[in-house]
């Protein structure tokens, strides 16, 4: 047990009060003259100890205050961390029942406000999963196991990687994309000019993916693309001057060159392996595709996700930002020992205050009665 406010304790001082009522309320014994004993010597009295009358009461009067000083000193009692079962949350918009499994013994909740049960309906999708992860993780006690399940590309991407204080089961789920943007949305690729017709092959492939169905149009000579198109440079070596200075400027290029070391990844394959980095140069934005762009050759042109993910960096970003599940997986921040919880015993002390008030205005009220007869 811990005293929250201690100095509470310092209305045991009021225990002076019932011991000097006490003292001064003692029965005086009244002296009688006696005749045959007037005339004898007055002996020195013995020294009388202190001693209280009707110590019951006097008793109950201690502990009445005895336990408003200790309601002052708010008590509160320490104890075991309590147990928690492990949790299982799912993204809206994913198959949960399939998720799930024979897992019915588990805490299995959505991911949505509220974190309602898995068995209920299943709630509108929602674009801040990070932000209520946070919640949740705040929520829970210490020690609790967590599994998420998100959507990949996983929406509402606040710009801060996601940080949790336990470790996580981190799984992505494929998610299809259900509405096509218009096509008044969807970026228009310009290659350069002296593109081998394997790689504008593969582009033309990419943008009917992209249910755009005008061709592919390259560029003229040294001519750079216009302000909201977009840069295709398919040859794995550095960017002209021109092109760089656009790029700086603001443009969106897609290149076949190494990425840099400081490039972000957008996509893996099956394996993991990255597919497809980002950058940012300046106000613009390069997106690194490595290698020859030969679809009959490279299977990387062939992955399903490629188009989709091309698509999702090449559009104007909007919210909620998306991105790649895979590597918005949590990190795991130290935080200071748990404390155990703590319980005060206000209800029980007040109980205790009433029934030892009660006890002693019928203890004294006895008293009084007595002394009167």
């Amino acid at each position: 047990m811990t005293l929250l406010f201690p100095l509470g304790l310092a209305a045991l001082a009021a225990w002076l009060l019932p011991l000097l009522i006490h003292l001064a309320r003692r029965h005086p014994y009244t002296p009688l003259d006696f005749a045959a004993l007037r005339w004898l010597r007055a002996q020195i009295r013995p020294r009388q100890r202190i001693r209280f009358d009707d110590w019951p009461l006097l008793l109950v009067r201690l502990l009445l205050l005895a336990a408003l000083a200790l309601l002052l000193a708010r008590p509160a009692l320490t104890g075991p961390v309590p147990t928690s079962s492990a949790w299982t949350v799912v993204a809206p918009g994913l198959d949960a029942a399939a998720l799930r499994g024979t897992a019915a013994d588990r805490n299995w909740h959505w991911l949505a406000p509220g974190f309602p049960a898995i068995d209920q309906a299943p709630p509108a999708a929602s674009a801040s999963l990070p932000s209520l992860l946070r919640e949740l993780d705040a929520q829970l006690p210490v020690g609790t196991a967590l599994t998420v399940h998100v959507p990949d590309p996983l929406p509402g991407l606040d710009g801060a990687r996601l940080q949790l204080s336990r470790e996580v089961q981190w799984h992505t789920q494929p998610m299809p994309v259900t509405a096509q943007p218009r096509a008044a949305t969807l970026p228009r690729l310009r290659v350069h000019s002296g593109a081998s017709a394997a790689a504008q092959h593969w582009l033309n492939a990419l943008q009917r993916a992209w249910e755009v169905q005008a061709p592919l149009a390259p560029l003229v000579a040294d001519a750079l693309p216009e302000r909201g198109e977009i840069g295709v440079w398919s040859r794995n070596d550095a960017l002209p001057a021109n092109w760089q200075a656009w790029l700086q400027d603001g443009g969106h290029v897609v290149t076949a060159g190494k990425p840099a070391a400081e490039a972000s990844i957008l996509l893996r394959n099956t394996e993991g392996t990255p597919l497809l980095w980002q950058q940012r140069i300046g106000h613009g934005v390069l997106l690194s595709l490595p290698g020859d762009w030969d679809a009959s050759g490279n299977a990387a042109l062939r992955d399903p996700q490629l188009p989709r993910a091309l698509l999702l960096a090449l559009q104007p970003p909007t919210a909620p930002r998306l991105g790649d599940a895979r590597d918005q997986a949590p990190h795991r921040t130290a935080l200071p020992a748990a404390t155990p919880p703590l319980r005060e015993p206000t209800v029980w002390l007040l109980l205790a205050i009433v029934l030892l008030f009660a006890l002693e205005r019928w203890m004294a009220s006895s008293s009084r009665r007595r002394v009167a007869s």
